[in-house]
């Protein structure tokens, strides 16, 4: 066999392998627990969705189980997996049961979104996919779209976005969309940013960003670095919660978002939520723990604080 084909592009381990002959290793994401229509033990229902056959685009939609009753709106989160934009999806396990037990906590239905991923799908797909979902969801605002749980549970006056790591910064960029493009008249109420990935505060790049995204033209690339997007001030939604780990890397990365927010002419509230003692998306792995718990409430606050205004 050629020594070549073993050569490794890019790889994240323990997780992640890319070879330069295009061969591919998850070690993780690449399980598939099913969904749950009947979540009388779980307490969340859950559907798979296609959205765009074509492209295979699809999302896992999540629901409290006792919430499906006649006339009772419920907020509507899309949520968008992290993973560096090459792994992870909405029905492996570990975003299976943290995205179920977001809505659970937050009694509100949950999209999760199953983008396409590097390398296969160079970025900007990413991002072109989550978008086309996020049009999916809004496409049911007058309860005339093709989902019915959407249709007949959600409140298009409650929606969030909210994202972990690489869905952190998809989650941002979502919205700036969502601030030039119409959503059916959807509003966003307001966006949850957990340990998110951008680009260093010094205005370099990771290695990971220019693997996803080979025609990225760097640190001046306003997908990976929010601070030299002139529509930032433009950001379609009232409240931003940011949520950074004391032992994460990314921690400055979250703080520098925060303060380009604070610093623009945007005009809204944001909030930074700091856990102690902990490193990158510690919640995923270690869901039952008290600070995940407290993570997961404050969330889940966040969104329900709405409620009450």
């Amino acid at each position: 066999m050629d020594s070549s084909t073993n050569e490794v592009a890019h790889e994240y381990l323990p997780y992640f392998r890319a070879y330069k002959d295009g061969r591919v290793e998850r070690f993780f994401g690449s399980d598939r627990v099913p969904a749950l229509i009947d979540g009388s033990q779980s307490g969340v229902c859950s559907k798979d969705v296609v959205i765009v056959s074509e492209t295979g685009l699809s999302a896992r939609i999540f629901i409290p189980a006792g919430a499906t009753k006649p006339g009772q709106k419920l907020p509507l989160v899309v949520y968008y997996h992290g993973g560096g934009f090459f792994m992870g999806t909405p029905f492996c396990s570990v975003y299976n049961n943290s995205v179920s037990s977001l809505a659970a906590k937050a009694n509100a239905i949950a999209v999760s979104v199953d983008y396409r991923l590097a390398p296969e799908h160079y970025v900007p797909v990413a991002y072109e996919d989550s978008w086309a979902a996020l049009k999916w969801v809004a496409s049911h605002c007058n309860g005339e779209g093709p989902e019915a749980w959407l249709n007949n549970y959600a409140d298009f006056h409650r929606v969030f976005l909210a994202g972990d790591s690489a869905g952190g910064n998809m989650v941002h960029n979502m919205a700036i969309q969502a601030s030039v493009e119409d959503l059916n008249g959807v509003k966003l109420s307001g966006i949850c940013l957990i340990q998110p990935y951008f680009g260093r505060q010094d205005g370099g790049v990771d290695k990971c960003w220019t693997f996803v995204c080979p025609t990225t033209s760097g640190s001046d690339d306003h997908r990976i670095n929010p601070s030299v997007d002139s529509r930032l001030s433009s950001l379609r939604c009232n409240r931003v919660l940011i949520c950074v780990a004391e032992k994460d890397n990314l921690k400055e990365r979250g703080l520098f978002y925060s303060e380009t927010l604070r610093d623009s002419e945007w005009v809204g509230e944001v909030e930074i939520a700091e856990t102690e003692g902990e490193d990158h998306v510690f919640h995923l792995f270690n869901p039952n723990s008290e600070k995940a718990v407290a993570l997961l409430e404050k969330i889940a606050s966040f969104i329900n604080q709405h409620n009450a205004g």
